[in-house]
């Protein structure tokens, strides 16, 4: 078993304890949640944690594995594949991170007490070190060799935001009612539709980000 912190709404910490397949179906659904969503979204460092531990565990039995015995070859191949998921879950949040970095720094110091970090604490200290290290480049390199008036630069207005209006593939996994559709010309009008239990869509990200947040639907 493995316990998974979570959040209660007084704000409390309180544990969820997972099965190690549980467990790992959690890091699934986050990495292709982070795979495919356009912004970067909450971190997930209790799970993290716990599936370090888990590989831990795991690679402590294979040790005490008969050498030649096919249980062991295929945990082996089971760990690698965790092992992939998880180094693919961070990697695409770094990528998201320096690619988004004043954005989602910007997100952060104006989240609401009590709301939920979408980095944690080593994504937000290399975050701050990425900004600090690519304002130090640009005046070195070229802002100090510019008139006074142009050495200033506003990184917000120079990176691009992520594009929350792309459309993106989803899975529902609990069934959704009238959700509200944006229209997609100025001939269309705004309309709801329900969402069922199993069934695919593809749909602007914007209509769904909360619902992905909450782990009503997956992307796919």
């Amino acid at each position: 078993m493995a316990a998974a912190a979570g959040g209660d709404s007084d704000g409390d910490s309180e544990e969820l304890v997972l099965t190690p397949a549980q467990l790992i179906h959690s890091l699934e659904q986050a990495w292709l949640n982070e795979k495919f969503a356009p912004e970067l979204l909450e971190s997930k460092p209790e799970v993290i944690e716990c599936v370090v531990e888990q590989l831990d565990h795991m690679e402590a039995n294979l040790k005490r594995g008969k050498r030649g015995d096919l249980k062991v070859s295929v945990h082996h191949m089971e760990i690698e594949r965790i092992r992939y998921v998880l180094s693919s879950y961070l990697r695409c949040r770094l990528v998201k991170i320096e690619k988004f970095f004043p954005h989602i720094l910007e997100k952060e110091k104006s989240r609401a007490e009590g709301e939920p970090s979408i980095l944690s604490p080593e994504e937000f200290a290399f975050a701050k070190e990425y900004m600090a290290n690519t304002e130090a480049y640009l005046k070195n390199v070229a802002l100090k060799h510019m008139p006074p008036n142009l050495q200033k630069v506003s990184l917000l207005k120079s990176v691009p935001k992520p594009n929350l209006d792309s459309f993106v593939f989803l899975r529902v996994l609990e069934r959704q009612e009238n959700i509200l559709v944006e229209p997609e010309t100025d001939e269309q009008r705004e309309y709801a539709i329900n969402l069922e239990e199993g069934s695919q869509h593809l749909i602007r990200y914007r209509t769904v980000a909360p619902l992905v947040a909450s782990g009503a639907v997956q992307l796919i």
